[in-house]
Parts: C-alpha cells; structure tokens; sequence
C-alpha cells in the first residue's frame, strides 16, 4: 500500500511538473520574440527591465494566491479551476487541431520577430532611458506570464505541494527560454511551438477533466494514475480528428 501511494504522488507530482513545463515554455518563447524585437531595436537595459519588472510582479500573484488557495475547501477549487483549466486547453487543443490539418496558419516567431522590430522602428528613436522599450517588454512578459500564472495555480490546484511543483516546472521553462535567447540573440523558430500547444492541450485538458470530476466527487479507478490514460485519450481523439477536419475542408473546397 505506501508504494502504491508513493507511485501515484510520483504520477502526480511528475504529470504536473511537465504540463507547467511544456506550457510555459509555449508562453515563454512568444514572450521572448517580442523582448529580443524590442531590445534589438530599442536597447537592452529599458527591455530587459521590462522584462524583470513583469516577473516580479508574477510572482508576487503566484506567492499571494498560492497559499490562499489552501483556505479553500479543495472539491470547490478543483471543480473551479478544473472546469477553467479544461476550457483553456481545449482552446488550445482546438487550434492545434486546426493547424494540424492546415485550416488555420501555423504560429511563425520569426514573422512576429520582424513585425514587431518594423513597427518599434517606427516610433523613433529614444535617449536615455526608453520608456516605450520598458513597457513594451512589460506589457508582453505579463500577458503572456499571466496565462503561465494561470497554469501554474490551476495544476497546483489538486494537492499540496503542487504549487511548488507547478511553479519549478514553469521556472525551468524561463530559465531554458532565457538560456537561449541569451546564447541565439534572435526568435526561437525552428522550436516546435505548435507541436508543443498540441501536447499542453492534451495535457491541460486531461488534468482539467480529473480535477472536475475530482471536485464532483467522482472516483476515479487508480485514482491519480487516471491522469495518463486521460491524456492518451485526448491524445487518441485529437489525432484523429486531424484527418477528419482536412478531409471536410477538402470535401468544402471541391464543392465551391
């Protein structure tokens, strides 16, 4: 019985580290596209401070909603949370889906990269401190860190402990990101990026599923070991929705 326990708290704990992880890497490269546009173009200092500034306050939220979460009866939090984790990943598993079968356009960092440094370009040039290079690079690290936020506390949702769990898994996709933007100085393009949203959707989509039924009293065989069969699920279901939703779009275009 402890190594059944102990087997299904390394199920948990593993599950939830690598869906923060691949989910935080996604936010964190389009994060970093716009903070090397706007350093390149604007300068560093006022970027990466911009950058700094967005982080801190991220983390603020996670250290402040976190420990509130556990004042929460937990059947409300993961009922809550799950419900919205489940709809934010079949967002994403939804356009994945769709990029995978060619309706929709594939995510092209390096087409963002450019956009964004022409239209920085445009607004002149500062001295001094840039305070449009310091919000830029704000505005871009909270939007997208908030969704990384969002993940973070939703898969911490499910016990104690996960938080911390959640949050290492986010961390070590900033410092992978930061690593390699440093060492590149340009956008990640050749990163599989819609590949990995296709992956943080089945991930995000299985976790919201267990944590609704968790909160709607559901028993669940092999209880948390039931995460990895719901993910090959997603997985099974999405894949093969692929080549449905091209054939229709093919089928639609003959007829016209």
């Amino acid at each position: 019985m402890v190594i059944g326990l102990g087997q299904i708290e390394a199920t948990r704990m593993g599950t939830t580290l690598v869906a923060a992880f691949l989910a935080s890497l996604v936010e964190c490269v389009e994060a970093l596209t716009v903070v090397l546009a706007v350093g390149s173009v604007r300068g560093w200092p006022s970027a990466l401070a911009g950058a700094a500034a967005g982080l801190g306050v991220l983390a603020a939220i996670v250290a402040a909603v976190g420990p509130a979460l556990t004042r929460i009866p937990l059947h409300l939090v993961q009922l809550v949370i799950g419900t919205m984790i489940l709809l934010f990943g079949l967002r994403w598993l939804r356009k994945a889906i769709l990029r995978a079968a060619g309706l929709i356009a594939l995510h092209d960092e390096a087409a963002a990269f450019a956009k964004e440094a022409a239209e920085l370009r445009g607004a002149g040039v500062a001295r001094g401190w840039d305070k449009l290079a310091f919000a830029a690079a704000f505005h871009i690290t909270m939007l997208e860190g908030t969704e990384v936020v969002f993940i973070v506390i939703a898969l911490g949702a499910g016990g104690s402990g996960l938080v911390l769990t959640a949050s290492l898994g986010a961390v070590a996709a900033l410092l992978a990101i930061v690593a390699l933007g440093f060492a590149l100085h340009r956008p990640l393009a050749r990163v599989p990026e819609n590949t990995l949203k296709f992956v943080v959707g089945v991930l995000l989509s299985a976790f919201g599923t267990f944590w609704v039924g968790e909160g709607a009293g559901v028993a669940w065989p092999g209880d948390d070991l039931a995460i990895p069969v719901l993910m090959a699920a997603y997985l099974a279901i999405a894949l093969c929705l692929v080549p449905i939703c091209r054939g229709s779009a093919l089928a639609v275009a003959g007829e016209e």
